[in-house]
């Protein structure tokens, strides 16, 4: 077991704008992968394939974080703020609906 958190960041884009959204994202990598704490954060796009056909938004990041006080901390960087209030909460922001989500490899009564 592990203190490490597991953030799975969901986007839907407006339409038309899945391309400008996803370049958007791509350009937080740099400096969140420079982040203390940060071990994986990667967005992907969704591809199809028969032997995953379940449902989820066309956009998505893979995060990994050290412990939750690291992605407590990323989650309130500037550039990280800036995006969600320009890009999601905007009546004209790119993202039409996001879902961000954290785990732990920590079964329930870890102690």
């Amino acid at each position: 077991m592990s203190s490490l958190v597991y953030c799975t960041a969901q986007f839907k884009p407006r339409p038309g704008k899945e391309r400008e959204l996803f370049t958007v994202l791509q350009s937080l990598e740099p400096n969140t992968l420079r982040e203390d704490g940060c071990i994986q954060y990667r967005v992907t796009r969704r591809i199809t394939s028969p032997f995953a056909e379940g449902e989820s938004y066309p956009i998505v990041f893979h995060e990994i974080w050290r412990d939750m006080a690291a992605f407590e901390q990323h989650c309130q960087r500037r550039e990280i703020t800036e995006f969600f209030s320009r890009h999601c909460e905007a009546d004209d922001g790119l993202a039409q609906a996001w879902n961000v989500c954290v785990y732990t490899d920590e079964p329930e009564d870890f102690a």
